[in-house]
């Protein structure tokens, strides 16, 4: 079987499980309700993007941030860890098929999952802002919502890793769930806890220095914000991060860490599944 055979069987099994359906829906109504609430905080800078534009992505900003994460990982954790538990795997890779060809196609399947059920959910968003607000900018949304789908696609691929690597639901179901807790909850605890270690309660007059920052910028929910910026100038009006003069803190960087987090645990994942004795 080759990898689009794989990429098809697995995109229309989420369609037969509602896997589909249920994401979108949940999509649907988190963008719709996050589009009529027009909020912006004091801006940090000065921006050139319409009230209406910064108003939609500031409420977007923080649940994107929390929810993409927890759908992506929900989605593929079991996507090779189940089908080995129940055994349904053999059969997958008795087509016959290559090993890498099931752990790529489960990769895009799932993409494909999540890149509907945002794109979807997004244009429902836009077309309500479109017809309410006073002013829209429909490209810099556009944007916003492919970066979105390529966010989505990171934790697809870490618990795609995950599930390449164990032999259950359960341990990729853990790996998963500590993934999530240590980018959405405790990064910023490890980081204040390292900072305490080294500097105690008093931060140095010349500021953190630049390494410090970079591991901040390592957590892949605030590299997403650094692409965004990269590519939305307008966006830096709706975050703020300690400005640094190496060049390795550029918001560019926030594309070099995102595609690191995708490549390597699937690259892991795909290792450790070559190597596995499947029952």
């Amino acid at each position: 079987m080759s990898l689009q055979a794989v990429v098809r069987k697995d995109f229309t099994d989420s369609i037969r499980s509602f896997t589909l359906a249920s994401t979108t829906l949940l999509f649907v109504c988190f963008a719709a309700f996050l589009a009529a609430i027009q909020w912006v905080p004091d801006l940090y800078g000065s921006s050139t993007a319409t009230t209406s534009t910064l108003a939609l992505l500031n409420s977007m900003r923080q649940p994107t941030v929390f929810m993409i994460p927890l759908i992506g990982l929900l989605i593929a954790y079991d996507t090779l860890a189940g089908e080995r538990e129940d055994g349904s795997l053999r059969l997958l890779l008795g087509l016959p098929n290559a090993r890498h060809n099931a752990v790529l196609g489960k990769f895009i399947g799932r993409t494909g999952v999540i890149a509907v059920a945002i794109g979807v959910a997004y244009a429902v968003a836009g077309a309500i802002a479109l017809a309410t607000y006073e002013s829209f900018d429909v490209r810099v949304f556009a944007l916003y919502t492919v970066l979105t789908v390529g966010y989505g696609a990171v934790y697809v691929a870490l618990a795609t890793g995950f599930s390449a690597a164990m032999d259950s639901r359960l341990r990729a179901l853990s790996g998963a769930g500590g993934l999530y807790a240590l980018f959405i909850l405790g990064w910023d605890v490890l980081l204040l806890a390292l900072q305490l270690a080294i500097y105690g309660n008093e931060i140095p007059e010349a500021g953190l220095p630049d390494w410090f920052k970079f591991i901040g910028l390592v957590n892949p929910s605030t590299a997403f914000m650094h692409a965004v910026r990269t590519v939305i100038p307008e966006y830096e009006a709706l975050t703020f991060y300690p400005q640094g003069s190496a060049w390795y803190l550029g918001d560019w960087m926030g594309f070099v860490v995102l595609a690191a987090w995708a490549v390597v645990p699937l690259a892991l994942g795909l290792w450790r599944f070559e190597r596995a004795d499947i029952h």
